[in-house]
């Protein structure tokens, strides 16, 4: 791609708004939709919601596990979504959220960051065996323009037993994440390729951890926000004077208006338009 993912995802935020709508077909909402759950539900339910989207959100983060679990189909069906987005200018986050080591981790890179159909601009990876053992993504990510979002602080509960653990050189974790990621977007204008996921709801574990998010120059993938509650306190507490940096991540608040393509562009205008708000932006 000729243009970083970066100033991609900048541009898109500034003519769409900071949202990040959730493609996630789990079964509920397939049943809410009146489609089957198999690959062949998932594939319409993600292509319809491209075509809804396209134009009207930053971009889309399809959940590929929801894909995952219908077999090889399903993933060909997660290839056909991100196509779709891709022929309509509408950038992709493929949550993926994988991690490894070595070859291994090389492999993951071709698969998410490289050539393969299942790429899209951006993939979700865990840092958690350390972040240099992402070096191969990264490094496969840059060469092809694409963008990385490292977990650094989940909104789950079980996430601060490692997230806000001390390490040997006396950082919390989720410190030593996002000052490696400051380190790989130094210098970026507008901003870096290399995102973080840090929780909407995560309460004061910014300030506790003193992690300076403006310094990570990268955008911040917010999930929490809509269904799961997060409000404009919350956000303008978590975020402070990164608030220019949040992709706020929205799934269910969206997903069910559907299937009338109409409704989910409707659900997610009134959903940008409130982050927008909340962020004072």
């Amino acid at each position: 791609m000729s243009t970083r993912f970066g100033a991609r995802l900048a541009a898109a935020m500034a003519a769409h708004g900071p949202l990040c709508a959730g493609i996630d077909p789990h079964a509920g909402l397939l049943a809410d939709w009146g489609l089957p759950d198999d690959a062949d539900g998932v594939e319409r339910f993600g292509r319809t919601v491209v075509q809804a989207l396209a134009q009207s959100v930053a971009c889309v983060k399809p959940q590929a596990a929801f894909f995952e679990r219908h077999g090889s189909r399903g993933v060909a069906a997660l290839e056909r979504v991100v196509a779709d987005a891709r022929e309509a200018g509408l950038l992709t986050i493929v949550d993926a959220k994988r991690g490894d080591i070595g070859s291994t981790m090389a492999a993951y890179a071709d698969a998410f960051a490289g050539d393969s159909p299942l790429a899209g601009d951006a993939v979700t990876v865990s840092p958690y065996l350390g972040f240099e053992s992402l070096r191969p993504l990264l490094d496969v990510a840059a060469a092809h323009g694409r963008g990385v979002f490292v977990l650094a602080l989940t909104s789950n509960a079980e996430g601060a037993t490692v997230q806000h653990a001390v390490g040997s050189d006396g950082r919390p974790v989720g410190r030593a994440v996002a000052e490696a990621a400051a380190g790989e977007n130094a210098g970026a204008q507008p901003f870096g390729d290399i995102g973080l996921v840090v929780g909407a709801t995560t309460g004061s574990a910014v300030s506790d951890l003193q992690i300076d998010l403006d310094a990570v120059n990268g955008p911040l993938l917010a999930p929490g926000v809509g269904a799961q509650g997060a409000t404009a306190e919350d956000l303008q507490g978590v975020f402070g004077d990164a608030r220019r940096l949040v992709l706020a991540a929205s799934s269910r608040e969206i997903l069910r208006a559907g299937p009338d393509v109409q409704a989910l562009r409707e659900a997610a205008r009134r959903s940008a338009d409130a982050v927008a708000a909340a962020l004072d932006l």
